[in-house]
């Protein structure tokens, strides 16, 4: 027995004070308006109408009933509402996933113009190093992840952006050592690392002229897993290491750290919106991931095109 749809029943023949008027306005027959509310009286051992072949009247049970159902029955409808609005309109809390670099530089932004936008969200950022989340058992609504490909997850995920990493060192530093000219020449100097799952741990790949190079570094004297605490080693003379776009570019400005093998790139990945479903995607998450499509790549651009002006040779 369908017990909500069988309250609306009772309610409307209520309402329409006959069998026959709730029917019509139901668009279905008398005999279901009259099976309905005799299937409510059933399930609950209680007579809720006294009926003759002229009128109907509640009992008194049934007056108390009919107040339940009215209160259950509007508690539902706007329970409906809530979730299809949420279908169609921005609005709630959105829980979103971002490594601390990237986050840093791009997604807080980001953040700020989308509620500019679409004030009725509240968003709830977490900044890690870079892991998998399972969107699911910790409930974001989306990450931003930066990777090569995406292992099979059962998420769907989109390709926002790409970017790359660059070698930088401190003026000091290469005051002390020298400036390299190619990526072999890096084994005669000191090489930080930045350790993620993404990165293999003692190999640097460079694209340039030559094509891709693989650079063995060995043993290494620093090694950490976020990007800016490896920027403050770089400017505290402390070896050379490569850098995000995102990280380096700061320091490139104040003259802070500098950026060597101007011709190689390294580290390209692509950025990834990744969400549980494309099913009844909901308003907060569709319209943030237009925003990241529209401003992201645009605002990426802009700093590598910033960035030749930083080459050192």
């Amino acid at each position: 027995m369908d017990t909500l749809q069988n309250m609306r029943v009772f309610v409307r023949v209520v309402e329409a004070g006959s069998f026959t008027g709730a029917a019509q306005h139901l668009n279905t027959t008398t005999a279901y308006a009259s099976r309905a509310v005799s299937d409510l009286e059933a399930h609950l051992r209680t007579r809720l109408l006294n009926r003759t072949t002229r009128r109907i009247a509640l009992t008194e049970a049934g007056e108390r009933y009919l107040q339940r159902c009215e209160q259950i029955l509007a508690y539902v409808d706007q329970a409906e509402a809530e979730a299809g609005d949420a279908h169609a309109r921005p609005s709630g809390k959105l829980k979103v996933y971002s490594m601390t670099s990237f986050g840093q530089h791009y997604v807080v932004p980001a953040v700020g113009r989308y509620q500019q936008l679409y004030p009725e969200v509240s968003v709830e950022l977490t900044l890690a190093a870079q892991r998998m989340p399972d969107l699911l058992d910790e409930g974001y609504d989306m990450a931003l992840m930066l990777a090569t490909d995406l292992p099979d997850s059962g998420f769907v995920s989109q390709r926002i952006a790409s970017t790359f990493s660059i070698a930088c060192a401190s003026p000091a530093y290469l005051e002390r050592r020298g400036v390299p000219q190619k990526p072999t020449d890096l084994g005669g100097h000191v090489c930080l690392q930045m350790v993620t799952p993404v990165f293999p741990t003692a190999q640097w790949r460079f694209n340039g002229p030559e094509g891709e190079q693989h650079i063995d570094l060995g043993s290494t004297t620093f090694q950490v897993n976020v990007a800016e605490a490896l920027a403050v080693a770089i400017r505290e003379g402390m070896g050379i290491g490569l850098l995000p776009l995102y990280s380096a570019i700061s320091g490139l400005r104040s003259g802070e750290l500098v950026w060597i093998l101007p011709e190689y790139r390294s580290q390209e990945m692509n950025l990834y919106a990744m969400y549980p479903s494309r099913q009844y995607l909901d308003a907060k998450i569709r319209t943030w991931i237009e925003l990241l499509r529209e401003t992201l790549p645009a605002t990426l651009a802009t700093d590598q095109a910033e960035l030749r002006k930083f080459a050192r040779t």
